[in-house]
């Protein structure tokens, strides 16, 4: 479907982070010009971890993950994704860190702002839309785990690569600090948008966090835009262990009780039982729309699959 189809039309903006929100944008670059992510900022492991605790700014990493998806599949696109993408191998202090990390943590000393400064990356790559941070000051996730514990009560995890990685079972998440702003350009762009799109991505550590922004999780609950859930191909890591996709829809009106979203957006090959999965989102306001977005490679989305689905979505609503 040609851009210009969609020039003067509402925009789109996708929550998440990691590798499950890269390829949500992968795929709506294909189908709008008019896309803005809006990204989690607890990551504390690798080089956003490093950069964090030695600048005291936010997290990179998804931030940088996000505008490379963003890049187009033009010579300059792709090169400048690559770019950004670089891991330095070293047997020194920059062993590790991400050549896209430190041109944002560049920017944002000398501009004194992080929003400035991904604008400002963005225009660098010719990036296909505008990636935001769901808050403006670093955020770490707080899990009780079960299983943990041999007595058989709660443990206390924090720290999303901890979260993420736990050999228990989480219960509930909470952010430190709990009472931190939303980004004032992603409640607008929440509050503007035709569509919002949420998932896939680790639930607990990525998609459940822009829920338990308080300003956030009300622009999100009560924007006119249409709410679509796109959902895992596969249980992500440790933290979902043992669950399937009507429970992640289930956490999401645990955590979001007036939540009303418009279509989950599942591949076939996720869906263990339908009809639970029907009813989990009808609690939601949500239908079901299963579809074929899988790749060829484990777990993993196909960006035109994917481009696809969202292009029909879009315009049979």
């Amino acid at each position: 479907m040609p851009l210009s189809r969609w020039s003067a039309e509402p925009g789109v903006v996708a929550l998440g982070g990691g590798h499950g929100l890269a390829a949500s944008l992968a795929a709506l670059r294909q189908v709008t010009p008019d896309v803005t992510a809006v990204v989690t900022v607890a990551d504390n492991g690798g080089s956003s971890g490093r950069l964090r605790d030695e600048f005291g700014v936010l997290p990179p990493g998804d931030l940088r993950m996000a505008l490379a998806a963003l890049c187009g599949d033009d010579r300059w696109g792709s090169t400048w994704a690559r770019v950004l993408q670089h891991r330095f191998e070293t047997s020194g202090e920059m062993d590790g860190h991400s050549m896209g990390n430190l041109l944002l943590v560049t920017l944002w000393e000398l501009l004194g702002d992080h929003v400035d400064g991904l604008e400002w990356v963005a225009g660098l790559l010719g990036a296909h839309g505008r990636v935001l941070p769901m808050a403006l000051t670093p955020l770490d996730i707080v899990a009780e785990v079960a299983g943990l514990d041999a007595d058989g009560g709660l443990s206390v995890v924090r720290g999303q690569v901890e979260v993420a990685t736990t050999e228990g079972q989480v219960v509930s998440v909470r952010l430190d600090p709990d009472d931190a702003a939303a980004c004032p350009e992603a409640l607008q762009a929440v509050r503007e948008a035709g569509w919002v799109v949420l998932g896939p991505g680790s639930w607990f550590s990525s998609v459940i966090p822009h829920l338990l922004v308080r300003e956030l999780r009300e622009a999100l609950c009560q924007t006119e835009g249409r709410v679509v859930v796109t959902t895992n191909l596969e249980p992500q890591g440790d933290e979902t262990r043992g669950s399937d996709l009507a429970d992640h829809l289930d956490l999401l009106h645990r955590h979001a009780p007036e939540l009303r979203v418009h279509t989950v957006l599942a591949d076939r090959s996720a869906v263990r039982d339908e009809e639970r999965l029907r009813l989990s989102a009808e609690r939601l306001g949500a239908r079901v729309d299963v579809v074929d977005v899988a790749s060829s490679a484990p777990g993993v989305h196909d960006p035109a699959k994917l481009a696809a689905a969202y292009s029909r979505l879009l315009t049979r609503a």
